[in-house]
């Protein structure tokens, strides 16, 4: 998907694999994989604060509906932190695994989600990006991100398919508690590594985020707080995803693509400096981090332009475009892709 609003289809396989080697060589003397101390305590101490300031606001303030601005501010808390996790669960943060994941599941923990969950789902997304059946990011039974998927729907949520690009945002009000419940389920199916300790985080967290919010608030005003906070935090981390890969060509199982050509083609980034950089956490430049996942968010900046210009030496389309654009092409790929439910919905009515 380019600025102007157009997605090539895969091209076919490339004996190219030394051409990824050569990037990642440029990319390493530019110094762009070492680590930004500094910059994580800065933006984490940043997030910890909103997170911990929406509590003791709402502990010191008079009771009022105004409280319920606190629900926004925490739900922006709650993103910044879960980048945060997702950043140590590449091994941005620090080199070794061990301490990377130690903070990944504390930060998890604060936001009630499930770090040996997310960390499996998106490992398999990273090396399976939009192919079918393989990326757990495009197998949603709400949505259908192809045709193939969408006439395999049936009953309700073929439906749904029909019209997702009108119920896209409207479920992303629901995301926020789709990864709650995704992470208790994992530990009830008892995939995870760290079972009992997750179920612990998991729990705890649900125990003190409800009585916090139900000593601190009257009954009425703490159900809308959830309600609110829930959706905020959904609308902010989906419409942070979304554009990275929604309107890309997708892969069939068994492709040729070489892995520098699978990253870029299934890749988005969007536009915008260092205010989409904050905004996003650094998923707007998600060409360059499908190729190095361990680059620290901070630094992917300064990879954009070595990679853009590698693709462009070799002929490999990469894909850019405003934040606007780029939320109107992925509607509009969901779009078309519901239309033939719809045309054969018209000829059984007619």
């Amino acid at each position: 998907m380019d600025e102007q609003g157009t997605a090539p289809a895969p091209e076919p396989g490339h004996p190219h694999g030394s051409e990824f080697a050569e990037l990642s060589a440029r990319v390493k003397e530019a110094g762009l994989f070492r680590r930004r101390p500094v910059h994580y305590v800065v933006r984490g101490g940043a997030a910890v604060a909103a997170f911990g300031g929406a509590w003791v606001v709402l502990a010191l303030g008079a009771p009022g509906w105004w409280q319920v601005s606190m629900a926004v501010l925490l739900a922006v808390a709650y993103t910044q932190l879960s980048f945060l996790g997702h950043d140590a669960g590449h091994k941005q943060i620090f080199r070794g695994r061990r301490a990377n994941d130690a903070v990944g599941t504390g930060l998890a923990g604060l936001v009630g989600l499930s770090y040996g969950w997310w960390v499996g789902k998106h490992t398999r997304h990273h090396a399976h990006p939009n192919v079918e059946g393989a990326d757990p990011d495009i197998d949603i039974a709400a949505l259908a991100f192809s045709t193939g998927q969408s006439r395999a729907k049936a009953g309700f949520l073929r439906w749904m398919a029909k019209y997702q690009a009108y119920l896209f945002f409207p479920l992303l009000l629901l995301e926020g508690l789709d990864l709650h419940w995704s992470g208790i389920k994992a530990v009830w199916h008892g995939d995870l590594k760290r079972r009992r300790l997750e179920a612990g985080m998991l729990a705890g967290h649900l125990v003190a985020y409800l009585t916090a919010v139900f000593v601190l608030l009257p009954p009425g005003i703490a159900f809308v707080f959830i309600a609110v906070h829930h959706a905020v935090w959904g609308v902010y981390m989906g419409c942070s995803f979304a554009p990275n890969h929604k309107a890309m060509p997708h892969l069939e199982p068994g492709h040729r693509l070489d892995f520098l050509r699978r990253q870029v083609l299934t890749s988005h980034n969007v536009k915008g400096g260092r205010w989409m950089t904050f905004t996003m956490g650094g998923l707007n430049y998600q060409i360059e981090h499908h190729l190095f996942p361990s680059i620290p968010m901070a630094m992917l900046r300064h990879a954009q332009p070595l990679v853009r210009d590698f693709c462009t030496q070799r002929g490999i389309h990469y894909s850019q475009g405003g934040l606007v654009r780029t939320y109107v092409q992925v509607l509009r790929h969901l779009h078309d892709v519901g239309a033939p439910l719809r045309a054969t919905s018209e000829r059984v009515s007619g």
